[in-house]
């Protein structure tokens, strides 16, 4: 009797990687010049990040840093979901960027729907946050990884518990 061949399709944030960003970013944000003196801040709270400065061109600069702190510790851009710009306490502007954790629904159904149109033997069933795809061949799961690794979803996506 053959073998049941399968793996998880995930997003999973590192938050570890992600408190060493922030870290990173505040560090460099207290030597620069051009933020000297500035009520520039970056905090993590639950399962997001919050983002303040004086006004927007700081905001940008500071989410600009923080992007190539979290780019560099290999945290994937596509597991940040940003809000509006709102107006904070004291004349500052706040953004609140939403961390990725766990594939929503809608993309999960955009995958498998995905997986089936490729034609290969493979079933792929929507669990929970993530995806499970199996098959009888390994051969046809590394081929649906690397359609789905061509493909771009929006979303951030590692595959787990190849086996």
């Amino acid at each position: 009797m053959a073998k049941e061949n399968s793996f998880d399709i995930v997003s999973k944030t590192d938050f570890a990687e992600l408190q060493n960003a922030i870290n990173q970013t505040r560090k460099e944000l207290s030597q620069r010049f051009d933020f000297k003196g500035s009520k520039a801040l970056v905090s993590l709270h639950g399962g997001e990040l919050i983002i303040s400065a004086e006004d927007n061109t700081r905001l940008k600069n500071l989410n600009d840093v923080l992007q190539s702190k979290l780019v560099k510790r290999g945290v994937s851009l596509k597991a940040l979901t940003y809000g509006p710009l709102e107006p904070a306490a004291g004349g500052t502007v706040r953004q609140i960027v939403t961390i990725q954790q766990g594939i929503p629904i809608d993309k999960a159904k955009e995958v498998v729907k995905f997986i089936k149109n490729t034609k290969k033997k493979v079933q792929s069933a929507i669990q929970g946050e993530s995806v499970r795809v199996s098959a009888k061949s390994r051969d046809d799961l590394q081929d649906i990884i690397a359609e789905l690794k061509k493909k771009d979803f929006g979303i951030d996506m590692q595959f787990d518990n190849y086996r």
